[in-house]
C-alpha cells in the first residue's frame, strides 16, 4: 500500500485539479462525505449528538465544513468553531463556510485566548470533536494559541475525530510537532501517510480509515510515491514457488559467522531460523573452543571450528579459512555474538571488504563498522544491515533518540548514500533500498522486547537470501514474517512472555499463512 508525503499529496492534488480538471471543490466534498460516512460508523449510535467542529482558515478547515453540514443534515448538532477571522478564510474552503448559513450552522470565530476564556464553558459540553485545525503540511510547531486549544480539547476527554491527520502531527515522522491532537479516529484522504503508522504517530491517530477523493491512478503513478506500507499481498506476490523435486542442494547453502564466549546463542538462533525459512543448508563457523557447545545447540547445521585469538574469540588468524568456507555460499550471515575486540573489528572489515558473497551484517559487525564507513562504497555485492536505534545511531553519529525522530529519513539517506539495503529495527521497522524506496513494516507487537529476536530476523533474512530472493524482498519479507510471527504468539500466549525461540518455531505456520 502506497504512503505519500505532503509533498507528493499536494503534487497530485494539483495534477488531479489543472490537468485533469477534476475542481478542488469536488475534492474537498469528496474527502468531507467520505470522512463522515466513517464518523457516522463510529459514532451514529451514541446517544451523544453534540458535535463541536474545531477548522482552520486553510482546505482542512474547510473539509471540516463539508463534514458539518453533512452532520447537521444527519441531526447532530453542531457547532463550528473557527480559529480565525471569516475573512481569512479563502478558495474552496471559503465557498464551504459559506455554506454553513442557509443551514443555520453556528458559527463562532474563536480568533485569540480571550475569545476563547468566553466560549471554554460550552465547549465543554460539546460530546464529539472534530479536528479540522491543521493539515499535513504544517510546517513549525504548533505554538501559542493553536497549542493551547490542542491541549484543552486533549484535556475534556472527549471523543475526537481528526481529519486528514491529527493537528500536529508530522505526517511523515509520525513525530508530534510540539503539541498534538490525540484522536480516537483519522479518516485521510487518497493515501495514508506515513506518520500514520510510525509511533507514536500510530497512538496519536488512533482507528485509520483512507477516503477515496477521486485521485486518478494514472496522477499516482505519475507521483510514484516511494513509501510503502508491507501488506499480506505484497509478501504473498514475493513468494518463490518451490519446485517438487527440489533438495538441500538447491535451496542454497548459507554461512553463519557468529557467536563467542557466553553467545553462543546469537549464533544458534541466527542458523536455527535460516533453516526454519526453508534455507537447504546451514554452516556455523565458531571459534574452535566452542564449537563442541554449539554442535549441542544446532542439530541440523553443521558447525565450523575457528582458530581463535585467545579463548572464546576470534581474530585475524582465521580469515583465510573463513574466505574458504564462503567461497561456495549463496550468503554470509555475519555479527550476531561476536564481540568488539580489536582483532575481532579487523576481521569483521576484513571479511566485508572481500567477501564475494552477499552479507546480512547484524549486532557487532554494525558496530565493528562504526567510524569505517568507507569499506561500504565499492562492495560489489548486495549488503543487508539490520540495526537497531542505538547500532544505527552509533553508525550515523546520533543517539537513539534522533534517529527515532525521523526513522525514514535516516534509513533512506544512509541507503542511499552507501549503496546498501538497510533494516532499520523497531517497532514500525523501516526498510530502505539504495535507490531511495522505503518500506513500512507494521506487524509485531510489544512482546518482541526479549533477547535473542535480532538473531532470529538476521536469521530469516539471510535464509531467504540464501533461497534466492532479491535483497530488498528478503529484507521485507523477513521482516514481515518475524512480526507475524510474534503477532501469532502474542494471540495463542499472551502479549508477553514468549521467547525469541518461539517466533523462530512459528515461521513455518506463518510462512503457510501467507502463501495459502
Amino acid at each position: 500500500m502506497d504512503l505519500v508525503t505532503a509533498k507528493e499529496m499536494q503534487k497530485m492534488d494539483f495534477l488531479t485539479i489543472d490537468s485533469f480538471g477534476i475542481p478542488g471543490r469536488v475534492l474537498m466534498e469528496s474527502a468531507g462525505r467520505g470522512a463522515t460516512d466513517f464518523f457516522l460508523e463510529k459514532f451514529s449510535s451514541s446517544q451523544k449528538k453534540r458535535v463541536g467542529v474545531l477548522a482552520g482558515k486553510g482546505n482542512n478547515g474547510g473539509d471540516g465544513f463539508v463534514i458539518a453540514r453533512y452532520l447537521a443534515q444527519k441531526n447532530f448538532i453542531v457547532t463550528v468553531y473557527l480559529l480565525a477571522e471569516k475573512n481569512g478564510v479563502k478558495g474552496d474552503a471559503e465557498a464551504n463556510l459559506k455554506l454553513l448559513v442557509p443551514l443555520d450552522i453556528p458559527l463562532v470565530e474563536v480568533v485569540d485566548e480571550t475569545v476563547f476564556a468566553n466560549y471554554q464553558t460550552s465547549m465543554k459540553h460539546q460530546d464529539i470533536w472534530i479536528d479540522a485545525i491543521l493539515g499535513t503540511g504544517l510546517q513549525s510547531d504548533v505554538k501559542g494559541f493553536f497549542r493551547i486549544i490542542i491541549e484543552f480539547i486533549n484535556n475534556l476527554k472527549k471523543p475526537v475525530f481528526a481529519v486528514d491527520i491529527p493537528s500536529g502531527l508530522n505526517s511523515e515522522t509520525g513525530v508530534p510537532r510540539g503539541v498534538c491532537i490525540k484522536a480516537d479516529a483519522t479518516a485521510t484522504f487518497a493515501f495514508a501517510k506515513p506518520g500514520h503508522f510510525l509511533f507514536p504517530g500510530a497512538y496519536y491517530t488512533g482507528e485509520l480509515k483512507i477516503v477515496d477523493i477521486g485521485i486518478p491512478a494514472h496522477i499516482a503513478r505519475q507521483v510514484n510515491p516511494e513509501q510503502y506500507l508491507l501488506t499480506r499481498d505484497f509478501i504473498c506476490n514475493s513468494v518463490l514457488q518451490r519446485a517438487p523435486d527440489a533438495h538441500k542442494g538447491t535451496s542454497g547453502h548459507l554461512l553463519v559467522i557468529a557467536g563467542s564466549t557466553g553467545k553462543t546463542g546469537a549464533a544458534a538462533l541466527t542458523a536455527t531460523s535460516a533453516m526454519r525459512t526453508g534455507a537447504g543448508l546451514v554452516s556455523v563457523a565458531i571459534p574452535g573452543s566452542l564449537n563442541s557447545i554449539m554442535e549441542g545447540l544446532v542439530v541440523e547445521a553443521m558447525t565450523h571450528p575457528l582458530p581463535e585469538s585467545r579463548e572464546g574469540i576470534i581474530g585475524r588468524a582465521a580469515f583465510e579459512k573463513i574466505m574458504e568456507l564462503s567461497s561456495d555460499k549463496q550468503c554470509l550471515a555475519l555479527g550476531p555474538g561476536l564481540g568488539t575486540e580489536p582483532g575481532t573489528r579487523e576481521l569483521i572489515c576484513s571479511i566485508i571488504s572481500k567477501s564475494s558473497v552477499p552479507l546480512v551484517l547484524d549486532a557487532d559487525a554494525l558496530n565493528s563498522i562504526a567510524g569505517n564507513l568507507g569499506i561500504l562504497q565499492h562492495l560489489k555485492i548486495p549488503v543487508i544491515l539490520t540495526p537497531h536505534p542505538g547500532e544505527m545511531g552509533r553508525l550515523i553519529n546520533k543517539t537513539p533518540g534522533e534517529i527515532n525522530q525521523d526513522k525514514i529519513g535516516c534509513a533512506r539517506d544512509f541507503a542511499v548514500r552507501h549503496k546498501v539495503y538497510l533494516v532499520l529495527k523497531g517497532t514500525r521497522t523501516v526498510i530502505a533500498s539504495p535507490d531511495g524506496g522505503v518500506y513500512l513494516n507494521h506487524t509485531g507487537n510489544s512482546g518482541m522486547a526479549s533477547g535473542g529476536m535480532g538473531d532470529v530476523l538476521t536469521g530469516i533474512i539471510a535464509g531467504l537470501v540464501t533461497q534466492g530472493y532479491p535483497p530488498e524482498t528478503a529484507a521485507c519479507m523477513g521482516v514481515y514474517l518475524h512480526g507475524s510471527a510474534a503477532d501469532q504468539l502474542s494471540n495463542l500466549k499472551g502479549p508477553f512472555g514468549f521467547l525469541a525461540s518461539d517466533v523462530m518455531t512459528c515461521i513455518p505456520s506463518v510462512l503457510a499463512a501467507v502463501v495459502l
